[in-house]
């Protein structure tokens, strides 16, 4: 009869890079967030929570409509 524990233990290899994934693009956002201060829409703060608490859409929203140019435009 196989357990919860089973079945983790199971689909543990591929959820060891998805986590990894998920933990490097967090942290590559924030740090993102933090060094660059141009924003389409809100602030840093705002962005900065979105990264870090909505998982692996947060940082994908960050990049694709929250991120300003370089240039502060």
């Amino acid at each position: 009869m196989n357990t919860n524990l089973d079945f983790f233990f199971e689909y543990l290899p591929f959820l060891i890079p998805i986590i990894l994934i998920q933990f490097g693009l967090a942290i590559f956002s924030a740090i993102h967030v933090i060094r660059h201060p141009h924003y389409r829409f809100g602030n840093q703060v705002i962005w900065l929570l979105i990264v870090l608490f909505i998982q692996f859409i947060g940082p994908i929203i960050y990049f694709i409509a929250g991120r300003g140019d370089e240039d502060g435009r």
